[in-house]
């Protein structure tokens, strides 16, 4: 039987990989997103809200996938509002795929959040994960909407009978510009404000990021993990945990990300320095790289999500990913983070959406 492939938030960084992976694999690929993005050559490109039941079942009357990636989400001013949105966008789209009756597999793809706490509370309990962090350690007690958007997707493959996953990356690094969540764009832009203006490279993270070890997930290794887990019946119905297969620890590769753009850099100096605080009032010098470079994007904060890499940056604590659950069942794959970075920067040179 055709393998067919909706991926809904086919426009982000995690499904916009996906979405590439999928057709290289020769699956029939239908990208959902709420702006109509026609920017993957073979993705059937689909637009609708996915908190309007109405236009869900418009956009979706002629589409039978066999196999949902659930790779979105929104944004709201808490953690309670959080859960209502997020939740309701994967009920939506469960409850219009189900009078299908096609589908067999849902992946979802959550976040070191569901181990770590949300925005509202991250990493600020009284008591901080044992790492490094497992797919095995509980649910914590505050709330927290990568659960609810878990608990819609169990509740759906009891009543149809479909199997499923869970993904967990750490940071994702991969193109995507204009994602909220994008620590490798965001750290390429900054870089090339520092050259432009002959300035130093300036960690803005704790000293636990600085001094102790971490992983990343690059996008593409998220994508292979994922349909990996849609094909592989001891994978069903587990949680999983993906990074790239490394570890590192800032004070290498802050060096590194330097060395790359040819600037200087300044590491972790007694205190946290919000990158959100050092890049206020770049917008201006920013438009002004835009024209000088022919660059696409003249307004920084859409190419740039300062306020998520200083969440991360800024833990307390060392951050490293165990993929125990994936190893063991066959999941090899492996990805250099060195690479991963400098792969995105040469995209983003070539895309001109940091200066070449």
């Amino acid at each position: 039987m055709e393998k067919t492939a909706l991926v809904v938030g086919s426009s982000g960084m995690s499904g916009n990989n996906l979405s590439k992976e999928l057709l290289k694999q020769g699956w029939k690929t239908y990208g959902l997103s709420r702006g109509s993005r026609k920017d993957i050559e073979g993705v059937i490109s689909l637009q609708a809200d996915l908190l309007d039941i109405d236009s869900l079942k418009q956009v979706l009357a002629e589409v039978s996938p066999t196999h949902v990636f659930f790779t979105t989400w929104m944004r709201r001013g808490s953690e309670k509002e959080n859960i209502e949105v997020n939740s309701a966008m994967v009920r939506n789209l469960l409850d219009v795929i189900s009078e299908k009756k096609s589908v067999k597999h849902v992946g979802l793809v959550t976040g070191l959040k569901h181990y770590l706490g949300p925005f509202d509370a991250y990493v600020t309990s009284g008591v901080l994960p044992e790492t490094p962090l497992r797919e095995e350690q509980p649910r914590l007690s505050s709330p927290n909407f990568y659960y609810a958007q878990e608990d819609e997707v169990y509740a759906a493959a009891k009543r149809d009978g479909f199997t499923w996953s869970v993904h967990r990356p750490h940071t994702l690094i991969g193109n995507a510009v204009g994602n909220l969540m994008n620590m490798g764009t965001t750290l390429a832009v900054y870089a090339s404000i520092c050259k432009e203006e002959n300035l130093p490279f300036i960690f803005p993270g704790s000293e636990a990021q600085w001094t102790g070890l971490s992983d990343v997930t690059d996008a593409g290794m998220l994508a292979k993990q994922i349909i990996w887990a849609s094909e592989t019946p001891s994978a069903f119905n587990k949680a999983f945990n993906v990074v790239n297969g490394d570890v590192f620890r800032w004070s290498w590769l802050w060096r590194k990300i330097a060395e790359w753009f040819s600037i200087e850099y300044v590491g972790f100096e007694d205190k946290i320095k919000p990158l959100v605080k050092t890049l206020e009032g770049k917008e201006e010098v920013w438009r002004a790289m835009a024209k000088k470079h022919s660059l696409v994007e003249q307004d920084l904060n859409k190419v740039s999500s300062a306020w998520h890499t200083d969440l991360d940056l800024s833990r307390p604590i060392e951050i490293m990913t165990d993929m125990t659950n994936s190893r063991t069942l066959g999941f090899d794959a492996y990805c250099s983070t060195t690479a991963s970075f400098f792969h995105l920067f040469e995209q983003l040179k070539s895309g001109k959406i940091i200066p070449a």
